[in-house]
């Protein structure tokens, strides 16, 4: 099934397929939930492989990319000891680089996060993109045992450990001292808690996250550019709480709504992909990060 066939499916699939990958349904339920919508010719459980992640197909760089050096790396960690991530630099680098922190979903660093982590470094940054199930193993190559084991997590210490990772950009010898943070879905969250308390960050870029809470907005130092989708009412309805607070607070941000969205349209291994609205948000990301990470 083609992309264009995918987004032909009517709007209770789509909040059914949004509650199944935050875990607030079983994938049986969804299975026999979305069997039971008209969806002409499909089982629920065509619909799920219709709708799951085919990373081969959307990968846009090879990890064996002559233009990039990528590696994985191991870093102390305060939470649960130890962290690894994928480190991808730009082979032509001269000189010093800002750096960016990569934040993935609630599945860990699967491969499409590995991907954007090279067009990242593409851009001339070095890009740093944690798994935060290493503890637990490592992402286990399967996205519905990735969600089962991100349950497992204690949120309180991977939020530690994705501090430190900030804090290890911030002192790579390569880098110039100069951090910002993009995340997608739970790792937009991530990207939004790192402002609140990483005081020197300088730039984050969440996507589709839970916005910052309007508590800690006065906290908030960096520039923020969020990134929502029109069809995300579980994300969207905590914005206009937190943007007022952001106001209050005079936190420089700019924020935008892709019209014809789903949660997860940056995505470009699944059916919620959204083309147009995803190469204009990258191209926002990326011009966001230039200004903010290479400024003097």
């Amino acid at each position: 099934m083609s992309n264009n066939e995918a987004q032909k499916f009517p709007p209770e699939v789509w909040k059914l397929f949004d509650k199944y990958v935050h875990g607030a349904i079983s994938r049986r339920e969804f299975i026999d939930r979305a069997g039971a919508c008209a969806v002409a010719g499909m089982s629920g459980a065509a619909i799920l492989d219709a709708l799951n992640p085919k990373f081969a197909e959307a990968q846009q760089i090879a990890p064996t990319d002559s233009r990039i050096k990528a590696e994985y790396v191991e870093i102390p960690a305060p939470g649960y000891g130890k962290l690894r991530g994928y480190l991808v630099k730009p082979a032509s680098a001269k000189g010093k680089l800002p750096t960016v922190l990569v934040v993935h979903e609630n599945r860990g660093l699967n491969p499409h996060i590995e991907d954007v982590a090279r067009r990242v470094a593409l851009e001339n940054f070095i890009a740093f993109a944690p798994d935060a199930l290493f503890p637990l193993g490592g992402y286990p190559g399967d996205e519905d045992k990735a969600r089962e084991q991100f349950q497992k997590l204690d949120q309180a210490k991977t939020r530690e450990d994705f501090i430190a990772a900030a804090d290890y950009l911030k002192k790579l010898p390569q880098g110039t001292g100069k951090v910002g943070v993009t995340g997608f879905c739970y790792g937009g969250g991530v990207a939004n808690f790192l402002a609140t308390r990483v005081p020197d960050l300088a730039a984050a870029v969440p996507f589709y996250g839970t916005p910052p809470a309007p508590e800690e907005a006065g906290k908030i130092k960096a520039p923020l550019l969020l990134q929502f989708a029109e069809t995300d009412e579980r994300i969207n309805a905590a914005w206009p709480a937190s943007e007022a607070a952001l106001k209050s607070a005079g936190v420089k941000y700019q924020a935008f709504v892709y019209p014809g969205t789903q949660h997860g349209f940056n995505n470009d291994t699944t059916p919620r992909y959204n083309k147009e609205a995803a190469d204009l948000a990258w191209k926002r990301t990326i011009e966001f990060f230039k200004e903010n990470l290479r400024a003097s």
